[in-house]
């Protein structure tokens, strides 16, 4: 996984969870709070609740990505770029600075008048995008969209939206984003929760995560919570979101997003790093094919990086030799303790296909075991 330099800031492994705060400049924002058209009373807001709350990074939006709402063009976007850049001109606090946009142009522009990073909502959609980041050597969050800049985050299935991250490659300071929320009336709560449970695979990729999941729908839903009410199921997202790996978390509640982050890093599994090791997070087969694939390796060497374990009612001694000389782990008591790799455990089951017995629950359990 690479550390990406973000006007100085470090994001990666070795790094504390990054927390990006989230100022409007559009009138169409729905979030309230977060949303001005006057440079000073923007600034007031970046100093109190995001710089002064702990924010590293202050996203300035210049319209809303809400699929409800007509899309704006370069120019209309360029036009409120003047809010933009006096906004954190007038700041006081020090962030690294982020333009929310899909135009390279208005990438550019904004670069070459303060801004320190772009977050870029089409993914590169825009083919100009990587050469514009690239030539003022900045960071650049790349959402999961389709190549269509009028359709941002309008991915469905986990497996597409992890292809759609590759659209037009990667910059050497590319953060990725799978594309949390509802960008497209096809993509429901569901898609947004599979992606949450497969986080891990985005680092397949090997850059560091970028996730907006505050007050989303998808976790509100689990408590039956209005978008008011939504913070605490937020909070729990986001420690779940850096114990699986996830760098920056973009959000509007700075202060309390922060301490959940931090616990959660508190709590990440701790893996091995040095120049010439890497320990990779892989607890499914899928995981480490994405790890596998990047690296250009056999595939099939993925069942070997994931494990399983049980306890198992009911074995005798006859199913406990055929359970190891089919390589698998087992206790000597009852009840046993079984494991082994994910391709141990599927070579068993076919060995032991048709059984009876627990045997054949065995055989059942292991056939799929490990995605």
């Amino acid at each position: 996984m690479r550390t990406v330099d973000a006007a100085g800031l470090s994001i990666g492994d070795d790094h504390p969870p990054r927390v990006m705060g989230v100022l409007n400049v559009s009138k169409e924002s729905p979030y309230d709070p977060s949303v001005f058209d006057d440079p000073a009373d923007a600034a007031a807001y970046v100093d109190e609740a995001l710089v002064g709350e702990g924010a590293d990074i202050v996203d300035v939006g210049l319209e809303s990505a809400n699929k409800r709402f007509e899309v704006l063009s370069a120019e209309q976007e360029l036009d409120r770029l003047e809010t933009a850049v006096e906004t954190i001109e007038r700041v006081e606090g020090d962030a690294v600075f982020s333009i929310e946009t899909r135009y390279s142009e208005v990438a550019d522009e904004a670069l070459s008048r303060g801004f320190d990073m772009v977050n870029d909502i089409c993914g590169f959609a825009d083919p100009e995008m990587p050469a514009v980041c690239e030539a003022h050597d900045v960071a650049v969050a790349k959402m999961a969209s389709p190549p269509d800049l009028e359709r941002p985050g309008a991915v469905e299935s986990v497996d597409d939206i992890y292809d759609a991250l590759a659209l037009n490659g990667f910059t050497d300071k590319t953060i990725v984003d799978p594309a949390f929320g509802g960008w497209s009336a096809a993509k429901t709560t569901d898609d947004d929760r599979e992606t949450f449970r497969r986080l891990r695979e985005f680092r397949g990729h090997g850059y560091p995560i970028l996730v907006s999941i505050n007050r989303k729908n998808f976790l509100r839903e689990l408590a039956d919570r209005s978008t008011e009410e939504a913070l605490p199921v937020s909070l729990a997202a986001t420690s779940m979101a850096v114990e699986r790996g996830a760098h920056v978390i973009r959000t509007h509640d700075v202060a309390e997003t922060r301490d959940a982050a931090l616990v959660g890093q508190a709590f990440a599994r701790d893996r091995t790093r040095s120049d010439a090791v890497e320990e990779l997070d892989a607890t499914t087969v899928r995981e480490a094919e994405r790890h596998v694939e990047r690296l250009g390796g056999d595939a099939d060497v993925a069942t070997d990086a994931a494990a399983r374990a049980y306890v198992v009612h009911g074995l005798d001694d006859g199913e406990r030799a055929e359970l190891a000389d089919a390589g698998v782990a087992v206790s000597s008591e009852d009840p046993a303790f079984v494991a082994g790799t994910v391709r141990t455990l599927r070579a068993a089951s076919a060995a032991i296909a048709g059984r009876e017995g627990v045997l054949g629950e065995l055989a059942t359990t292991w056939k799929g075991v490990g995605n």
